[in-house]
């Protein structure tokens, strides 16, 4: 459903070497810079609140966490690489046309509903992440001028703004295929300030030894937290452990990417291992090693919560990497949202040139370029939309645990099942099909708990803030 290109950039149309079979661009992924992509797409904000996640769950229920939600992300997304390819052998553009495809129905519209959704709420979960990134290099250099006692606070708003500014011109690239060196670049960033907090943790827990506040089972009631709020704690944890695996609602988008030879769930399952795997070592050694850096008393964002406070210019250059990283990742995950819309309107208006006309510009050195007015426009009115809302909305944790636990079942772990029983065919009431359906509603019951506990917080945040004057 992306914008069409103009034949004029070189060949004709019958020119094979230049288009599938289907006569679009001809795709030249490979199994590297789709495992790009998917680490672009996992290793992002969620890595930042696994510490804190880890306190709340404890030393044996958050690596069992972890380790359990990886390894259901990762079996869910082969059971979904399978599903790009209809039942008549064409192509999935997107998660919808693979749900399509294969369910049909109702079922279509409620998965776009669940898939835009949670593409749209990370979008603006992304800007406020970056704006508490770039106010912390800033919090950190007044730290290391007046000491560690100083306040230091300052607003996000105009941090955000400038994050919109540079999704503004960002966004007017066409689509997905002209992303890979983008997240390449974010994938380097994402292991560069992983490694950076994994550094600064073992270096703290080197220096003063495992935090004596850790415990089997995270906070203590009466002594960190009360009763009640270790319970919407503890479900607000599944979600940010959630929302830190997701990568599911850009999968077929990022599978699309891939050349047709060998055939694309193969090298989609590789790389899904791949991504998976990198993601999870990571995960858990944050989760864990940050946990044991700082106890029950671990900060939502262990990069921008000040539990590290020098080296200064060590902190300051892991935020500069998750301001790079978080750039890129947001276009990974706008871009269905972009296609969609622009695809739907293509077909409602097919005789508008404001909306289906694609002009070339040439970008000396960077060569040819394709711009629309319609794109620019929708694209920049979106940008501007999910700005002004997360500058309303600034609440880390409890926002990305909502969005984890909004998006797991739909769209991690139910669509792929269902699709994959449709496609295989597998007997109702057979055993593979009640195992299949006993995972789904399992995942069903953590997702609700996860956006209760999401949803409890968010509220108690929301008793104590006033509009565009949030300050970290």
């Amino acid at each position: 459903m992306e914008g069409s290109f103009n034949v004029s950039m070189g060949g004709a149309i019958d020119d094979s070497s230049k288009f599938d079979d289907d006569g679009r661009p001809k795709r030249t992924g490979t199994v590297m810079t789709t495992s790009a992509h998917i680490i672009t797409a996992v290793i992002g904000s969620g890595v930042l609140s696994l510490a804190w996640a880890t306190a709340q769950l404890g030393w044996i229920a958050g690596p069992v966490a972890l380790i359990a939600f990886s390894a259901i992300t990762w079996f869910t997304s082969l059971l979904l690489a399978d599903c790009y390819r209809a039942p008549d052998g064409s192509r999935s553009y997107t998660y919808m046309d693979a749900v399509r495809a294969h369910l049909g129905g109702r079922k279509v519209q409620l998965c776009g509903l669940a898939q835009y959704s949670n593409l749209f709420g990370v979008t603006i979960g992304y800007a406020i992440t970056t704006s508490i990134s770039m106010v912390a290099i800033k919090r950190s250099n007044c730290f290391h001028r007046k000491g560690h006692d100083a306040g230091c606070h300052e607003s996000n708003n105009p941090f955000i703004i400038l994050f919109g500014i540079m999704q503004i011109l960002l966004c007017q690239i066409p689509n997905f295929h002209k992303l890979s060196f983008l997240s390449i670049i974010a994938a380097v960033m994402s292991f560069a300030y992983s490694f950076i907090g994994l550094g600064l943790s073992i270096a703290k827990i080197a220096k003063d030894g495992v935090s004596a506040n850790t415990s089997l089972t995270g906070t203590s009631v009466g002594k960190d937290v009360s009763g009640t709020d270790k319970m919407w704690n503890t479900f607000s944890a599944l979600g940010d452990i959630a929302f830190a695996y997701a990568f599911s609602t850009v999968l077929i988008e990022i599978q699309d990417t891939l050349k047709s030879h060998p055939p694309e769930n193969k090298s989609m399952k590789k790389a899904a291992l791949v991504g998976i795997s990198v993601s999870t070592i990571f995960y858990t050694l944050c989760g864990l090693l940050g946990y044991a850096a700082f106890g029950n008393k671990a900060p939502g964002n262990f990069l921008t919560g000040f539990g590290f406070y020098e080296p200064f210019w060590l902190v300051d250059f892991a935020n500069v990497c998750i301001v790079v990283h978080l750039v890129g990742a947001y276009q990974v995950f706008c871009q269905p949202l972009f296609g969609f819309v622009e695809g739907w309107s293509k077909q409602k208006w097919p005789q508008s040139k404001f909306i289906t006309k694609e002009y070339m510009i040439n970008l000396s050195p960077l060569g040819l370029f394709n711009f629309n007015f319609y794109r620019l426009v929708w694209r920049t009115s979106y940008v501007v939309f999910t700005t002004i809302l997360a500058m309303l909305f600034p609440f880390f944790n409890d926002f990305v645990g909502l969005l984890g636990a909004a998006s797991f079942w739909p769209l991690t772990v139910y669509f792929p099942i269902q699709m994959y029983i449709a496609q295989a065919k597998i007997p109702k009431n057979s055993f593979t099909w009640i195992w299949l359906n006993i995972l789904s509603f399992v995942c069903l019951i953590i997702s609700l708990l996860a956006a209760a506990g999401s949803v409890q917080g968010l509220i108690k945040s929301l008793r104590e803030f006033k509009p565009f004057q949030s300050r970290s």
